[in-house]
């Protein structure tokens, strides 16, 4: 059994959908992030940068052991299931499929899913008045990497030719709120073709509707102005906690 730390956004998409696809048995654990679940210390042990999502598996394969493991950050989880599920993923003897895909996972860890989280803060979370700047700078961003996701699309069906990989999985959360985020596909139509190939995909449905009616929308949503506990972050709430948890220790 797998315990999986999870709010309904598009990083917690990408492990959702990979359980979702493989049928590996889950147990979800719903994190509420506004009201800073994240900065508990059982939390933090488990993923040590407050995010989700993270995962904790009880029976994780041979070679690691028979204590219980937890792995954080998304590409560091798809890579974990995919090896225990032995799916999604070319084999270790493909070395240069394996080099690609580690390229598209860098890829969407490092500039995919930061530019369009960083769009998202500016389109949907940041103060009115503060907003214009930082959208127009990451729209353009975000969408320079749906050029490459375009252009690397262009010939073949998925990120690594003709077989659905965790690539793809990780990649097409960002890609599928390209409308919420300000963007347009028109000028992407092989990305939005991926897309929709990939949203119609019966376990990627039920990993986007995971407590969908959690998501941060409409008129309760949570923004800089009414949600410190989220926005806002800096380096001193994680040194108190860490400082307070050496000292329960000692």
């Amino acid at each position: 059994m797998i315990d999986f730390y999870y709010a309904p956004t598009p990083n917690g998409w990408k492990v959702a959908v990979m359980l979702e696809e493989t049928g590996l048995d889950y147990q979800l654990q719903p994190m509420a992030l506004h009201d800073g679940d994240q900065f508990a210390p059982a939390f933090l042990a488990i993923s040590p940068n407050a995010k989700m999502p993270a995962i904790v598996d009880h029976y994780p394969p041979a070679g690691y052991g028979e204590a219980a493991l937890p792995v954080f950050e998304s590409a560091a989880i798809l890579i974990y299931l995919a090896e225990k599920s032995g799916q999604f993923a070319p084999p270790e003897s493909h070395r240069r499929q394996r080099k690609e895909l580690a390229e598209w996972l860098f890829w969407q860890t490092g500039s995919q899913g930061p530019m369009g989280g960083q769009l998202s803060h500016y389109k949907n979370y940041a103060p009115e008045d503060e907003r214009s700047y930082g959208f127009d700078r990451y729209l353009g961003e975000y969408e320079r990497t749906q050029a490459v996701l375009e252009n690397r699309l262009r010939d073949r069906p998925y990120i690594l030719g003709n077989d659905y990989s965790i690539a793809d999985m990780q990649a097409f959360p960002w890609a599928f709120i390209a409308k919420p985020l300000g963007s347009s596909l028109d000028s992407f139509p092989n990305v939005a073709d991926w897309r929709e190939r990939i949203k119609n995909r019966p376990a990627v449905q039920r990993a986007i509707n995971l407590l969908k009616d959690n998501q941060n929308r409409g008129e309760n949503k949570r923004t800089v102005d009414n949600d410190s506990e989220t926005f806002n972050q800096n380096a001193d709430r994680l040194l108190a906690i860490g400082k307070s948890m050496r000292n329960d220790q000692a």
